[in-house]
Parts: structure tokens; sequence; C-alpha cells
């Protein structure tokens, strides 16, 4: 895969008792390391015009000046340091790069993926939360969208969390299709079935809250019968994964199962979706918290795109999860 990345990222300081730590890049890269002779594509930060264009200009301004200041704790779970500045706007930088790299023809093998922190996908119009500043996938898609060669954009989000800032700032949008999978009832306690989108963007938002223990039958279940059909329906110009690799097996803040053979099953299903709409695919880290989990993770996505072909999942997906998808299925029309 084509990989971004940029040391500044990891200056972004959240302290030794914080789980989203400069830890997770360095461990991804060591384990890509071992395999495979990878390199690294840096880029320009975002610009504050440019996320102003998906955050309210002066919740970027207060970013800027919180960070200047030397940061701190801006809520219970998001912290800052005089470097995080720089870090959110590589990360952002980085993912606006991995979509243009798409568009631009980076497939197959060179597959883009944005290795950025802090992640985005809580990011609100003007607040930041979760562990997140500014929201990498949409300042990316609103990116995307200037280009004559894309009417719309779809961002599949499998974070174990609900990406509440992503639905915040595409709910009432018909140019941007978001689909959540994530695990009911987890931080931050939104991303219901019965929310659908709103004027424009009614029947681009999608989300399926999965209970807990869900694993790969329940993952693969929901997106050939969710995803697939919903997205070969919006048929988008650019397909972003927000990936993050916190619904693991051995992840520690949820409960949820999947193995890492599993994301790359779903990633498999992804890169067909692409082909079936004729999508430019990029990928763009968000959670995951167990170091090995996750390096081994973006490890097999990296290794679907070298030629591996993962194994499907035996066993049939449980009855909880099926209703939802059933009820999604149905508020969405997709019989």
């Amino acid at each position: 895969m084509r990989f971004g990345y940029d040391d500044r990222c990891l200056d972004h300081d959240t302290g030794p008792r914080h789980p989203e730590t400069s830890d997770r890049l360095e461990a991804i890269r060591r384990r890509l390391a071992r395999e495979h002779a990878v390199e690294y594509e840096s880029t320009d930060p975002a610009d504050e015009e440019t996320l102003a264009r998906v955050h309210d200009a002066e919740y970027v301004a207060s970013v800027k000046e919180f960070c200047a200041n030397g940061g701190g704790t801006w809520d219970a779970d998001t912290v800052a340091v005089e470097s995080t500045w720089d870090a959110a706007r590589y990360s952002a930088g980085l993912a606006i790069d991995a979509c243009e790299a798409a568009l631009d023809g980076t497939d197959g093998r060179m597959t883009p993926f944005s290795l950025g922190r802090p992640p985005g996908h809580h990011a609100v119009w003007a607040n930041a939360m979760g562990f997140c500043f500014f929201n990498n996938a949409a300042v990316a898609a609103e990116v995307a969208l200037d280009r004559p060669d894309v009417d719309r954009v779809a961002i599949f989000d499998w974070d174990v969390h609900h990406g509440n800032g992503t639905q915040d700032l595409t709910v009432d949008r018909g140019d941007v299709h978001y689909t959540s999978f994530h695990e009911r009832g987890l931080y931050p306690g939104t991303g219901d079935v019965e929310e659908t989108g709103e004027g424009d963007g009614e029947g681009t938002l999608v989300n399926a809250p999965l209970p807990g223990g869900s694993g790969d039958a329940e993952y693969l279940d929901a997106v050939e019968r969710l995803l697939m059909p919903a997205l070969e329906r919006y048929d988008p110009d650019l397909f972003i994964v927000s990936a993050g690799f916190d619904a693991h097996q051995h992840d520690p803040i949820s409960r949820m199962r999947i193995s890492t053979e599993g994301y790359g099953v779903m990633t498999d299903r992804c890169r067909e979706l692409a082909d079936r709409t004729d999508a430019a695919l990029a990928f763009v880290l968000e959670g995951g918290y167990g170091l090995d989990a996750l390096a081994s993770s973006v490890a097999m996505v990296n290794d679907v795109f070298d030629g591996r072909e993962p194994v499907e999942p035996d066993g049939d997906p449980s009855e909880r999860a099926t209703s939802v998808v059933d009820r999604v299925r149905e508020v969405h029309d997709l019989d």
C-alpha cells in the first residue's frame, strides 16, 4: 500500500496513561517493517482555511490558541500540547493526500492508507472530543468534492465507536454518504438505526449499532447486506474507509470480537465494492488501542492488497446481530 505518515504526528503527547499515544504509529511501522519494504509519503499540513470549510472557523482558531498556550485538558478524554496543532493539521493533510492520490489513480497494491494521529471521527463542527480535534475523513471528503470528477463521496466507518463527528458534519448533505458499524451503547452513545439523514442528506446515513460480542460473521453479514447494497445504490466516486481497529477481539476498550483475519475479509469486500462502483478507494486511520492487534490488523489490510486471500469466517451470525441488520435494511428499503 501507499502509506502516508509524518513524524510530527508523534509529537502529539497525550501522557503516559492515555490510550491514544504515539506508540500506536510506532507499533504499526515496526510490524510493517518485519515483512515489507515500506516507503512512507508525507505531505503538507491542512491549513486553517481548509479546516474551516468543515469546522467552525472560531473553533479552529481556538484550537490553535489552546495549543500555542501549551495545551492541557480540552475535555476528560481529549488532551493537547503545543505540538498538537501541527500534528492535527498533518493528520488531516495526510487524509487529504490519501484521497487525492486515490482519485489520481493510485490503487491496487499502492492503495493509499493515511497513518495519522490524532484520529478524527469524533470531532464535530465546533468542538473536539473523543481524542479527536479535526475530522480527517470529512475534511478529505470536502476537498475531494472540489474536483470535477467527484460528485459523491462515501465514508465507511468500521471503528468500534460511532463517528458522531462525521455524522454531525455530513447528516444534511446529499454528496457525502456515511455508514457506521459500531458497538451499541459504547461511547459516545450516538448512532441510532432510525437516523437516516436530514434534508438533502435524507437516506445518506446508515447506522448499524451491533451488539457487544459481534465478530467476524456478524460484521461480514452487515457488510454484505447493508454496506454493499447501500453504496452500490449510492454509486460514489470516492470511497473512504475510516479504519479504526478497536473492534478487534484483543483491543482493551471494547467487547467486539473481530479477528485480524476478519479485518482482512472486510478489506477484501471494500476493495470489491470499490471495483463494482468504479470508486477510488482510500483508508484513513481512526482508533485501535491494543498495540499488537492494531499493528497486525493494519498489516493484514496491506497484505490483502498485496495478494493475500483472507480466510472467510466459519459459522453464522448471531440472531441479535442479524435482527439489527434486518431492521437497518427495512429502514433503508434495501430489500
